[in-house]
């Protein structure tokens, strides 16, 4: 299974937490406050976490559920019912596909897009890189080096450059060889929101007018180690552009596995790709029903 982690993991801290909870007790009110507060501090927020537990409290009522194996396997099946979008997690199969990547510098951005880019090549598309992100030292160089190891090209400009004239060239360029799969790394600045937003509408209204029938997605990489502050990120990010789905990057061993379930539910955000490590073949399909039932599978 994908989510079949080490000790520490997400999934066996909060079956180790809860297990806790339960030494020597029935299921009650009480028990079900401290199981409250077990979801809380696993990064699951409390909006949802309330959520969870109005939602387990009505179903122990109506089931009769009485022990803890019931309990966790009804949180589990809960969970895949918050954060289940169904075709909305599967990224377009359209071609031509122009994908733009968001996100703040540091969470992944860059290995994601080159993980992604393996992803369409190994699938037999053909694939193109736009460099946009040019207010960042040497991101062009870095994602440079990436297109040279899979065997993708790599449109760029200097640093300090028009983002948009290097999505327009990119999609010029994208056209002229039919390429399958334009992917567009941007800034990822959160503090100039307002200029971010104006860069973006900026980038989206030049690839309305000169790639029309191209599909889009917009994905946002959230580093899952973060915690709270990815969930910020995507409330933030949520405000500035329409984002399609969801990179959440170092799912692998991290106890901050309950922000999946959170931004889930609470922006109606689907994941797309979880990153499980940090080979080239580690960005997997996420998959809602493997994530819920891997939660208590120890």
């Amino acid at each position: 299974m994908l989510f079949e982690k080490p000790k520490k993991s997400f999934f066996g801290k909060l079956s180790e937490k809860i297990s806790e909870v339960f030494l020597g007790r029935t299921v009650d009110e009480s028990m079900l406050e401290e199981l409250e507060e077990v979801l809380i501090t696993s990064d699951i927020g409390m909006e949802t976490t309330m959520k969870i537990i109005e939602q387990l409290r009505e179903d122990i009522r109506k089931m009769g559920i009485t022990t803890e194996e019931q309990v966790k396997a009804q949180i589990a099946s809960i969970v895949r019912e918050l954060i289940d979008k169904g075709e909305a997690h599967q990224i377009c199969e359209d071609t031509p596909l122009v994908i733009l990547v968001i996100g703040v510098n540091g969470g992944g951005k860059t290995t994601s897009i080159a993980k992604m880019a393996s992803r369409f090549k190994n699938e037999g598309k053909s694939v193109l890189l736009a460099a946009a992100d040019t207010f960042r030292a040497a991101a062009g160089e870095q994602l440079e080096i990436w297109g040279d190891r899979i065997g993708v090209n790599v449109i760029s400009h200097h640093e300090g450059a028009d983002p948009s004239a290097v999505i327009f060239d990119a999609i010029q360029s994208a056209k002229a060889k039919n390429i399958d799969v334009l992917i567009c790394d941007t800034a990822g600045r959160i503090q100039t929101k307002k200029n971010l937003m104006t860069e973006l509408e900026k980038m989206n209204k030049i690839i309305g007018r000169e790639y029309p029938e191209a599909a889009r997605e917009t994905l946002l990489v959230l580093d899952s180690t973060t915690g709270k502050n990815a969930v910020s990120q995507a409330r933030e990010f949520g405000e500035i552009t329409d984002i399609t789905g969801i990179v959440l990057t170092k799912l692998d061993g991290t106890a901050k596995g309950g922000i999946v379930i959170t931004i889930a539910d609470e922006f109606n955000m689907p994941v797309k790709f979880i990153g499980v490590g940090e080979g080239m073949n580690d960005l997997k399909e996420f998959d809602p029903a493997e994530f819920a039932g891997g939660l208590f599978n120890e």
